[in-house]
């Protein structure tokens, strides 16, 4: 996931959104990514707020839901817009796009210019996920551990359980969507990860990319070449994805 970026301020205002749509908070937009909504040439819009405080973070600058946004939701618009026809897609990211109210508007906005939406997520509401998934036609869904290592991730309890309901639901509803995890080796070794991987494989994931964690610190991978093998075995679609 990229690091949001400010969008420049000589962009023409569009049209007054809908106040529900409005009120999205966004802290930043990045105009162009090939890496984030697969097969799409896409931007990102980053999403004020997570509740959750996972150590390794790769925007912290997005998790406080009460900061000021940095960018208008009406100035996003009149981006988008204004790419109809050089852009495929949107990806709503973040922090936790799900914990705004405003988001299912502004995914209907997105799509009334005729651009398909993506979601990055980490699934810590379900049902909210479950409501959304209609209007999505691609999500990225980070797991990033076996549910009994969630709450001293994210510093969150219960997290673990509403990660993997989250998936439960991804998987029966059916969206196109990718399972992602961020390794961070100090916080569980490769044995729980391979246990990891045959759980998720266990349970229907057809894709699953295995990020590195890019905090300073963190451990060096300690994957051979068998282990390597052993998770590609698993999935149809594996992706190794290091700095």
């Amino acid at each position: 996931m990229p690091s949001a970026v400010s969008l420049q301020s000589t962009l023409v205002v569009a049209a007054a959104a809908p106040a529900e749509a409005q009120s999205l908070r966004l802290g930043g937009l990045t105009p162009l990514t090939t890496i984030d909504f697969p097969g799409r040439l896409a931007a990102v819009v980053y999403c004020q707020g997570c509740p959750w405080r996972c150590g390794y973070c790769h925007n912290p600058e997005l998790l406080d839901a009460t900061a000021p946004p940095a960018l208008p939701w009406e100035r996003a618009l009149a981006f988008l817009q204004s790419r109809r026809g050089l852009l495929d897609g949107v990806v709503f990211s973040g922090g936790e796009p799900t914990l705004q109210a405003a988001l299912p508007a502004a995914l209907a906005e997105v799509r009334a210019l005729g651009l398909q939406t993506a979601l990055h997520t980490g699934g810590m509401y379900p049902g909210r996920l479950a409501a959304l998934l209609a209007q999505l036609d691609w999500v990225g869904l980070d797991i990033k551990a076996l549910p009994q290592r969630y709450d001293a991730i994210t510093a969150t309890p219960g997290s673990g359980a509403r990660a993997w309901d989250a998936l439960e639901v991804l998987l029966a509803h059916g969206t196109d969507h990718e399972c992602r995890t961020t390794w961070h080796a100090g916080l569980f070794g490769v044995d729980e990860l391979l246990d990891l991987a045959r759980t998720l494989a266990a349970r229907g994931v057809r894709r699953w990319a295995l990020q590195e964690c890019r905090t300073p610190g963190a451990p060096a991978w300690a994957l051979t070449d068998a282990h390597r093998q052993q998770l590609a075995a698993l999935f149809p679609s594996f992706a190794l994805r290091r700095a």
